[in-house]
């Protein structure tokens, strides 16, 4: 990892100028792993255990997803996710970390799990905006819940936002997760209308920082751009697996350096700067 860059990211999230941006791989964060599903194709897995899906969609989760939803109901598909996420697994160190920081204005999630609510419990007034399934919600893109799961109204007076594009199961188990669901979605995002005011305004000239995502499928791809639109012209995403293809012309597009290591050895020389603010000068 090039110290440089570490301190410069280390300097935006203490500042609030960088925004954390956290994918499924974000759930293997510790070294046992995480009893949750950390990827699109595990939770395919968890989704089709109990239904009868036709082999050549079995691993696609959002094509999964929709054969349970046309032929099962909805009802069936959000008793399936709500089982999927309701074990008790403990925020990983990385979330910890992000609990820690003094200035956290914007935080965004893209996985379905509660763990970031866990994490910022003890965080003074913060909130959550989530989206929403028209199948469930016609009419409505997103929902705002207080840090108590209340649900709230649109605040400027939240010190910390959390935004869940996908949902989420906690508080109140919205998920966007079938074909249809996203069909919905992509039909108004170029225009940004499901993303909430309150995210673009807060994006507005800061860094994203990619934590635990890929961008090897047009719809990651998709939800990275238009969420990070008008924000600045330098992002980074931890990604040590070898980018694919794609991935590597998305990088390069966007401005997005990658940072080529583990995401624990990553979140491990962001502590030692939180430890010891002096200790790049002095080595």
């Amino acid at each position: 990892m090039n110290a440089l860059t570490i301190d410069t990211i280390h300097a935006a999230l203490m500042d609030g100028r960088a925004i954390p941006y956290l994918g499924p791989g974000v759930l293997g964060f510790g070294a046992d792993g995480s009893p949750l599903p950390a990827s699109h194709e595990a939770l395919a897995a968890k989704l089709t255990a109990k239904s009868s899906v036709p082999f050549k969609i079995r691993k696609n989760l959002t094509a999964a997803a929709q054969f349970i939803e046309n032929f099962k109901h909805r009802k069936t598909v959000k008793q399936a996710m709500v089982e999927a996420f309701r074990d008790g697994a403990d925020p990983t160190g990385l979330h910890r970390y992000l609990a820690t920081l003094p200035s956290l204005p914007l935080v965004v999630h893209a996985w379905y799990d509660d763990l970031p609510q866990r994490a910022f419990a003890e965080r003074g007034r913060w909130g959550m905006v989530q989206g929403v399934s028209q199948a469930e919600h016609f009419g409505s893109w997103v929902h705002h819940f207080g840090s108590d799961g209340a649900p709230a109204t649109a605040s400027n007076a939240w010190n910390t936002l959390l935004y869940q594009p996908l949902g989420s199961v906690w508080p109140a188990g919205n998920f966007l997760v079938s074909d249809s669901d996203f069909v919905e979605v992509l039909t108004e995002i170029d225009i940004q209308t499901p993303i909430p005011e309150s995210v673009q305004h807060l994006r507005a000239g800061r860094n994203f920082l990619f934590l635990g995502c890929r961008f090897s499928t047009q719809l990651e791809r998709l939800f990275a751009r238009q969420i990070m639109k008008r924000s600045s012209n330098r992002h980074w995403a931890v990604l040590p697996e070898e980018p694919t293809r794609n991935e590597a012309r998305f990088l390069e597009q966007y401005q997005i350096e990658r940072i080529d290591a583990p995401l624990p050895e990553f979140i491990e020389a962001l502590e030692e700067i939180l430890a010891s603010p002096g200790m790049r000068m002095a080595s």
